[in-house]
């Protein structure tokens, strides 16, 4: 039998571990300045490009695509070439995906802070970046195939399983959900609108989860826990069943995150049954990986490597029971729009994901550099410190989400809401987000303990890393058929392409079932003679909306509890959004929901409130947005925008659009007669008027009145209930 002799690629693997600490304090750092924002919204007042709408989309992105990311890759690389016995297929391959994904994060801590935002969670970065992202991904996926088909061990162990269904479902997922009309460099509208949008909308994001932050982190767990704890994994078919089960069941879970809206009730439904089903193959993933460990557990005590493995396994044993929970309607009604998801979210952040790539980080450093950990002591901190912050972050936050179900929905026996100025709630809780913070600095500290103890044991190497040496037999050529005694997975293991087309097919399923009705047959979606397309200006105004990131705070769906009624007013129809792209249902209600808000407030009271939301909402968390008072409305690009919603069937007429200038001029002068109305107006918003001032503009031509003609547009296209709207003040 020839052995052949070939070298690892330790320098790329090398490349993304020090991408993933970079990248990890940075997001991190983000993602504390946000929960400081919470107890002190004013803290940045004044900077467009740090206020807590243009950050958030950051903080997100930086953690799942910049940290978590360059941790899946450094993890694949390192892990893919040991067990396929071969060098990746491509070493200009490995470095494209290493600096176009740098870059693509460069490109979105730059684009964002700057207002350049689709709004849709998770997938936020706009077209050009986009494009990027899909021609990146692919290089990765070829760079992974190639090196499969070229590897010198026949079998693919369960972990080269998880990567090829990664890299085809999110390949699938991100195309399908960012198909956009661009209207500018970077300006673009989803071709999915209202209903529809949601539901792609929320395929991908659930399905980023997955298939980002999930099945990924499975394949790197169910190789580096076995290598930590040198033990072979527990079961080989329980990791089959695992699979297999878990990537089929997995794609139908997203409509749960739309439970109670104006969403089809078949496909709310559809939801729910599978979302309940994805907790056998989840939990048999965890017990998997526990029970690995079986025998082990004198060594867990004493290698901080097994303790952040130990907790990430149980982080996500903890995260994949309680997102079905929370996929049952009644639990549903409580806890979606709380803070009870962001403690949801979290425990898998940073437990799963987290925890599981601090410990393959100490794992693979003292091996890529051939050296001991500097500190084995510190690392024990880092654990510790790191646990006491989720728990001290988690906790804090339930008990926030349970406090703001609560109070949203009691009743005083007169039949009124007991608490019905919202912010009442806000008030309530702002002890938990001090817990929130405190957490939060915990588990960065720990990050930085992680940083000086790798960077140290770094220096105190003698060692650069190196390309490593192996060898192993060349792939003989066997039988294209099952062979006498030969299992089907066994078979299926050494046919990567007939693997690959087969977990296609089983995520593109429930994908076909789900959105293909909604978004082809139209009786799904009713229309209302009543609603109407947006004027010029309102149309303007939301784009402004989507760009301060308001979607990230406030939602516009009504939901049919009595609460929400009796609150916000009527409940939401599907009809309403048909020319909404993108789709604003939001997601949390850090202030109220908008989708009545439409004529219940003066445009002063908007103006002032924007200006400075104390003013009108006194111990509002809301910041600041004086620069929509001072900036000039750009309306250059107007008719353009208006032909690219026609080309989304929107039925703006060639009247409309050729007189859009004048539409625009028209309703912005009834606003500033509105605003003037105020007899403190002039004083203290307008800009000085020295005689032929040219930085002078008009207030029916600034930011602020296009905002306003948005939000006073919101839910009037259909006859709603009389609601106490004045309760709604945040």
């Amino acid at each position: 039998m020839e052995v052949q002799q070939f070298y690892y690629d330790n320098k790329i693997v090398k490349k993304f571990l020090f991408a993933t600490m970079l990248w990890g304090v940075v997001g991190m750092l983000v993602g504390l300045l946000l929960a400081f924002l919470f107890l002190f919204p004013n803290l940045t007042d004044g900077i467009p490009w740090l206020s807590f709408g243009r950050l958030r989309p950051l903080h997100t992105n930086a953690v799942i695509f910049a940290f978590v990311g360059n941790a899946i890759f450094a993890g694949v690389y390192y892990s893919s070439q040991r067990l396929l016995k071969t060098r990746m297929f491509s070493d200009v391959l490995s470095n494209i995906n290493f600096w176009g994904w740098q870059l693509i994060i460069v490109a979105a801590a730059i684009s964002l802070p700057l207002g350049y935002t689709t709004s849709k969670e998770y997938a936020e970065l706009e077209w050009p970046i986009d494009i990027a992202i899909a021609l990146v991904w692919v290089a990765f996926g070829a760079n992974l195939i190639g090196t499969i088909l070229r590897r010198r061990q026949r079998h693919l162990y369960v972990a080269i399983w998880f990567y090829l269904a990664t890299f085809v479902t999110v390949a699938v997922l991100h195309i399908f959900n960012n198909i956009e009309i661009p209207v500018s460099g970077m300006k673009s509208y989803s071709v999915y609108a209202g209903v529809q949008d949601a539901l792609v909308q929320w395929w991908y994001g659930h399905n980023a989860v997955a298939f980002f932050l999930t099945t990924p982190f499975l394949g790197l767990m169910y190789y580096f826990v076995p290598k930590a704890a040198n033990r072979p994994i527990y079961s080989y078919r329980l990791s089959i069943i695992h699979f297999w089960s878990l990537i089929f069941i997995y794609i139908w879970a997203g409509p749960h995150h739309l439970l109670y809206t104006a969403l089809p009730e078949w496909a709310q439904n559809l939801g729910v049954a599978f979302s309940v089903m994805l907790l056998m193959p989840s939990w048999g993933g965890m017990i998997n990986g526990l029970l690995t460990l079986r025998g082990a557990w004198d060594k867990v005590r004493v290698d901080p490597v097994l303790k952040f493995m130990v907790v990430a396994l149980t982080g996500y044993g903890m995260a994949t029971f309680e997102g079905p929970m929370l996929s049952l309607k009644n639990v549903n009604a409580i806890g979606h729009f709380t803070d009870w998801i962001i403690a949801h979210v979290h425990v898998g952040a940073l437990a799963w994901n987290g925890f599981l790539a601090f410990g393959m980080i100490y794992w693979l450093v003292p091996r890529l550099f051939k050296t001991q950990l500097y500190s084995i002591k510190l690392a024990n901190a880092h654990f510790w410190v790191g646990t006491l912050g989720i728990i001290i972050y988690a906790l804090p936050m339930y008990v926030a989400g349970f406090t703001q179900a609560s109070m949203w929905k009691q009743f005083n026996p007169d039949g009124t809401l007991m608490y019905g100025n919202f912010l009442e709630t806000v008030t309530e809780i702002i002890p938990m987000y001090w817990m929130r913070a405190i957490g939060g600095s915990l588990y960065i500290f720990g990050m930085f303990i992680l940083a000086y103890n790798i960077i140290t044991t770094i220096k105190r190497s003698k060692n650069v890393v190196t390309d490593e040496l192996a060898e192993a037999p060349a792939l003989e050529r066997v039988s294209k058929h099952r062979t006498a005694g030969e299992g089907w997975h066994t078979w299926l293991e050494r046919k990567p392409i007939k693997l690959t087309i087969y977990a296609t097919i089983a995520i593109l399923i429930g994908g076909i079932v789900q959105i293909v009705p909604t978004i082809m047959v139209e009786s799904n979606i009713p229309t209302l003679t009543s609603v109407k397309p947006y004027t010029p200006l309102e149309l303007e105004g939301r784009d402004i909306y989507i760009r301060e990131g308001c979607v990230g705070c406030h939602s516009q769906m009504i939901r049919p509890f009595r609460s929400e009624v009796e609150r916000y007013g009527e409940y939401s129809k599907a009809g309403e959004f048909v020319y909404d792209h993108p789709f604003l249902w939001g997601s949390k209600r850090t202030g109220p929901d908008l989708h009545r808000i439409g004529g219940k407030y003066s445009d002063n009271w908007h103006l002032n409130h924007l200006y400075d939301p104390q003013s009108t909402s006194s111990g509002s968390i809301m910041p600041a947005y004086q620069w929509l008072v001072k900036n000039e409305l750009d309306k250059s690009k107007t008719e353009d925008k208006m032909r690219a919603m026609v080309s989304l069937g929107v039925p703006y007429s060639d009247d409309e659009i050729t007189n859009a200038q004048q539409h625009m001029l028209d309703q912005g002068t009834q606003i500033e007669q509105n605003l003037y109305t105020d007899p403190d107006f002039a004083e203290t918003y307008e800009v000085d008027k020295k005689a032929g001032g040219a930085d002078f503009v008009e207030m029916r031509n600034r930011e602020i009145v296009a905002v306003i003609a948005y939000l006073q547009r919101l839910g009037t296209d259909i006859k709603v209930k009389d609601s106490e709207m004045s309760s709604t003040n945040n």
